[in-house]
């Protein structure tokens, strides 16, 4: 995995309080095997009518056509635990989520594949939402060692849990991958628990 430590990139303000799974990915999309191609399936009953007809949607703004950074308000994620949430975030493009708060569940999905959730005080958020709707060209500067969020001569400060933060800065966000990492320990520990002769469970 590799070490996460800055995202550059342009904005996509999302307002709006408690944001639930269900809208950002509605549930006849979850019967995929594999994640790919999920990205399609983001806020689509938002962004489309019945007939497949765009709405009226910043996802739909081609303005904020290639924009790395998601920015939301409270309560972000709620809802189901659906991994296919931030699945689906990350393969729209996204790398990052800068909100002012997130469901815990959908955090602890969404840092667990890379995607990256700061908060940062409502204020701010109310402030950057504002920046980037009358300039969807701003440049966006997060810097995960300095827990600064940087644009138009700006410098927010943004909120991350230490051990995530480590984590991300080291490479080592992907539980399985790190447990996949340790095997060699594991089975070690495993065959020492079993006692001599006996053949361990890995």
């Amino acid at each position: 995995m590799p070490p996460i430590k800055r995202i550059r990139g342009r904005g996509l303000p999302l307002p709006g309080d408690d944001i639930d799974t269900d809208r950002i990915v509605p549930a006849r999309f979850l019967k995929t095997v594999t994640f790919e191609g999920l990205g399609n399936a983001l806020f689509y009953d938002e962004r489309f009518d019945e007939q497949g007809r765009p709405k009226d949607h910043p996802l739909n703004d081609p303005r904020y056509r290639g924009a790395r950074f998601l920015i939301v308000n409270a309560g972000f994620g709620t809802g189901s635990s659906r991994e296919h949430a931030p699945q689906a975030i990350k393969r729209a493009g996204f790398a990052a989520i800068v909100g002012e708060s997130f469901a815990e569940i959908f955090f602890g999905n969404a840092t667990q594949i890379g995607l990256v959730c700061v908060t940062a005080a409502p204020e701010d958020i109310a402030h950057l939402m504002e920046t980037v709707q009358k300039a969807p060209e701003t440049e966006l500067e997060l810097d995960l060692t300095a827990l600064e969020l940087r644009y138009a001569g700006r410098a927010v400060p943004v909120s991350l849990p230490s051990t995530v933060r480590e984590a991300f800065l080291e490479g080592r966000y992907d539980p399985l991958e790190v447990l996949l990492e340790a095997m060699d320990r594991i089975r070690e520990l495993d065959r020492t628990r079993a006692g001599p002769g006996k053949p361990g469970v890995y």
